[in-house]
């Protein structure tokens, strides 16, 4: 149980540093980020077996789309953080350092990159896009947001609750 809480935590705080990631971008840049809706589209698709799309905004929309595409982004951060949980261990969570946390928020852009991109017809590591290299480079800057997200919160809950 102390895992699963853990992970939910560190989950949540990186997800939520990536959030404000993405306001932060449109409010100085005008930067549009993904639409969470477009991703609930996606995965309400799979339902009746269509895991691919020629263009995710062209297919029809789905009932809840928004709060489902929410609900799995915070999802996937609290999966991911228990898979780093899993990988450093024990010590990581009593003492984090910001090299693992860091180098595997870098390494969970491949989910984009390779099954969620070319899934909404984006291409593979965002290749159909007007701006392949923008894309890319956005979506590695987002995921180093989220691992230093997965440091700052894992290394707030060690100050407040020290093992």
């Amino acid at each position: 149980m102390d895992f699963i809480i853990r992970a939910t935590v560190i989950g949540v705080g990186a997800t939520v540093l990536i959030d404000l990631w993405a306001l932060l971008l449109r409010q100085i840049f005008g930067a549009s980020s993904l639409s969470y809706a477009m991703v609930g589209r996606w995965l309400g698709h799979m339902r009746a077996g269509r895991f691919v799309h020629a263009s995710i905004t062209a297919a029809a929309p789905i009932r809840g789309e928004a709060a489902i595409g929410w609900t799995a982004h915070y999802v996937i951060g609290i999966i991911f953080a228990g898979l780093l949980l899993a990988l450093c261990g024990e010590a990581w969570v009593r003492s984090p350092s910001l090299a693992p946390a860091l180098v595997f928020g870098l390494v969970t852009v491949a989910v984009p990159f390779v099954v969620m991109q070319p899934g909404m017809g984006f291409g593979l590591a965002a290749s159909k896009t007007p701006k392949p290299n923008v894309a890319r480079l956005r979506s590695l800057m987002t995921h180093g947001v989220f691992g230093l997200g997965l440091y700052g919160t894992a290394r707030i809950m060690a100050w407040l609750a020290p093992q």
